[in-house]
């Protein structure tokens, strides 16, 4: 029955009890007169004009309000979100109509009902769920499977607080355990919770009815974890306080393999689990507990420890048996050769078992007469049968070094036979330093090749500019050290020194052409025939006043030439320089000899007009030849000390040069003062010459005047 159906019946019912209380009066009806002549209009000023539109209710205003009294009490009160109970009133295929006491009667879906709709009648009560009590088109809203959940939660919240025991039907299985289902919710049961032991086959759970205990609920997800395994360890929690008290170190108990880890293997010993850790299994090594142990084995095994408080109870399996050390033959010694299979291989070397529970290990070093930083990887393999050498044995300790480079001669043994010094070899490049190369001549036999000892010629900044790791290079044996297992090789020492041809053909003095290479901080590097020189920045000016620049190639002189230090120094600048002085010379010497023919004629002229004037003559030849010794002397010692300081310069700047660079502004000073100087030196005894030489050609024509003015006075008197 609808809302407006209700509520029309109730209204006439009121309205009946009404009209026999009070009848209704008829009022007269009014007659209009019409007549042909004009119609009369009524007088509206009276009108109330406000009344017009209002209905006439035929009930009063008191009545009005005990009617909509009456009308409220017919209606409970209902909530939103809220379970109240409701009586079925019609049941069809698809719906089912419930009257909650509201002013419209609510509708649920058939299939909220499905598992007991058979048993439902028109008049049951059943739950419902007020979701909304008007939607867009007026009909109330209704839930029962909302209804059900929400008294369902509260069941269950209810049990976790309490601890209650609950009934749940398993419905099917999921990853990592089973779906069951509690106050029909479905709650999750894991595997590790099913029982004590280990489940392996869910399967067989699905469809039972079993007891839970609710054990975690998570509201903000709607999610229920059950647990059957607590009830169980309720049980035997009694039994395992009885184990544990009569538990000592070294009992010997039978067990049952119940779950095998990658660390171990968990034993159930009647009601209390024990752990048999993984190097507790074997007295060898044990890579899987699944190599030993199997599931539900029955073993036996000894208690090794145990903590009350924690309930925790460590096993053994490998101490029921003696240890594999005490059954080592007793006939072995260090320097036996002994088989084994390689276990373990690590970095720093590799153990070997030679009975099952005595290994022994074999370093890196003893691996390998070569001084190389390798490891074990490189040599051995795990499952590798080796034969090695007791280098080492401690039956006390239990331990063991082995070695297998023994097995074969060191070959530092007769390394003087088979690597004299100054034989020729081919070796392998292994590694590159800063200071040269290490080579390998065979397994275990190493050599250094000095950066220095590379090349004649070539400056090598680095050896990788020269060579590659893993080439062949020639080398001849320079030194050898047998007790420090150590040889020095060279490889430059495979051709003659070029040097001492460098000696005969870059003179000091000679002329060669060269090329600018490389800008220094003094000066260029030059490439001359075969070998670079270097040039410094003043050697380096044209005739014409410009300096020649990188790439320019030019005539050079070679100033200084050092086959130790491997040293040339060259010079543009002193070519032209050297030619101006020759000419200077020459031209000096040209005046000179135009001089004499002039000396000649004066004598013939005071021989002829003086008559006998010998002495004179005589000391002019002394005096003159006196003027020249000292001049000749004077020149070559004033070139002598000029060209020694400026090789000293030379040498001082060059090996700044190479050496100290840092010294270049200081030294720069220091040959500029010390060419100040030496000018200096030679202005002053130049002038010292010219004044010396004055008074002696004013001496002697003072004496030939004398004589002169003398002569017709003697012949006068005669």
């Amino acid at each position: 029955m609808s809302v407006r159906t209700k509520k029309m019946t109730e209204e006439e019912k009121m309205s009946e009890n009404l009209n026999q209380e009070e009848p209704k009066t008829e009022q007269p009806k009014k007659e209009h007169v019409v007549t042909n002549k004009s119609v009369a209009r009524p007088n509206t000023d009276d009108f109330d004009w406000n009344a017009l539109d209002q209905e006439k209710s035929e009930y009063t205003e008191e009545q009005q309000k005990e009617l909509a009294s009456s009308y409220e009490k017919t209606f409970s009160k209902i909530n939103e979100q809220e379970v109240v109970e409701g009586t079925i009133v019609n049941i069809t295929d698809r719906e089912i109509i419930v009257d909650i006491g509201f002013k419209s009667d609510g509708v649920i879906p058939a299939n909220e009902l499905r598992y007991k709709k058979e048993e439902l009648k028109k008049g049951d009560k059943i739950e419902v769920y007020v979701e909304s009590q008007e939607d867009a088109k007026g009909q109330l809203i209704l839930s029962h499977k909302k209804a059900r959940m929400m008294k369902s939660w509260d069941r269950v919240n209810q049990a976790c607080e309490s601890g209650e025991i609950v009934n749940g039907l398993v419905k099917s299985k999921t990853k990592g355990g089973l779906i069951v289902e509690v106050f029909d919710l479905e709650a999750f049961l894991p595997g590790s919770q099913i029982d004590v032991k280990p489940i392996r086959d869910y399967d067989a759970y699905v469809g039972k009815t079993m007891e839970f205990r609710v054990v975690k609920i998570n509201n903000e997800y709607k999610n229920v974890v059950v647990s059957h395994k607590a009830l169980i360890e309720r049980e035997i929690e009694s039994q395992r306080m009885e184990i544990m008290s009569g538990l000592e170190k070294g009992q010997v108990l039978e067990g049952v393999v119940k779950n095998i880890t990658n660390y171990g293997a968990f034993i159930d010993l009647g009601g209390v689990d024990g752990l048999i850790h993984i190097t507790d299994l074997s007295w060898g090594r044990v890579a899987d507990p699944r190599e030993v142990l199997e599931l539900d084995q029955k073993i036996n095994v000894v208690i090794l420890d145990f903590d009350e408080t924690k309930k925790r109870i460590a096993l053994g399996l490998k101490q029921l048996t003696p240890h594999p050390w005490d059954s080592l033959d007793p006939n072995l010694k260090v320097g036996d050769k002994v088989k084994g299979k390689v276990v373990v291989v690590n970095d720093y070397g590799a153990f070997v078992e030679i009975i099952p529970g005595v290994e022994g290990l074999i370093h890196v070093s003893e691996m390998s007469w070569s001084q190389h930083l390798r490891t074990a990887q490189d040599f051995l393999s795990v499952g590798q049968e080796v034969e090695t050498v007791i280098l080492t044995l401690d039956r006390d300790e239990r331990k063991m070094s082995l070695g297998i480079k023994q097995l074969i001669p060191d070959p530092w043994q007769t390394i003087a036979d088979k690597y004299p010094v100054g034989s020729k070899h081919t070796a392998t490049v292994r590694n590159f330093t800063n200071f040269g190369i290490f080579v390998e001549l065979e397994e275990g036999v190493d050599g250094l090749i000095h950066i220095s000892d590379l090349s004649w010629s070539k400056k090598i900044k680095h050896p990788a500019e020269f060579t590659k790791v893993g080439e062949k290079i020639d080398v001849v044996v320079l030194e050898m050290d047998v007790e420090n297992r150590r040889l020095s090789l060279g490889h430059k020492q495979l051709e003659e020194n070029p040097w001492d041809v460098y000696e005969t053909l870059y003179t000091v003095g000679s002329v060669h052409q060269g090329t600018l290479l490389e800008q220094k901080e003094k000066g260029y590097t030059v490439l001359l025939q075969g070998v670079e020189g270097f040039a410094f920045n003043r050697g380096l000016q044209k005739e014409d006043g410009t300096t020649l620049k990188q790439g320019d190639t030019a005539n050079f002189k070679v100033t200084e030439f050092s086959k130790e230090n491997k040293k040339i120094i060259v010079s543009h600048t002193r070519i032209w320089q050297d030619e101006k002085e020759a000419e200077k010379e020459n031209e000096e010497g040209g005046e000179e000899k135009k001089r004499e023919p002039k000396k000649k004629a004066v004598d013939n002229i005071e021989k002829t007009t003086l008559g006998d004037i010998d002495v004179l003559v005589n000391l002019k030849a002394d005096l003159e030849e006196a003027e020249a010794k000292a001049t000749a002397k004077k020149t070559p010692a004033k070139k002598a000390t000029k060209a020694k300081a400026e090789k000293k310069e030379d040498d001082a700047v060059a090996e700044e040069v190479a050496e100290k660079p840092a010294k270049a502004t200081k030294a720069k000073a220091t040959k500029a003062a010390k060419a100040e100087k030496a000018e200096t030196a030679e202005e002053t005894e130049k002038s010292e010459g010219e004044v010396e030489a004055k008074p002696k050609r004013t001496r002697k024509t003072k004496a030939a005047e004398k004589p002169a003015a003398e002569e017709p006075e003697t012949k006068t008197e005669e």
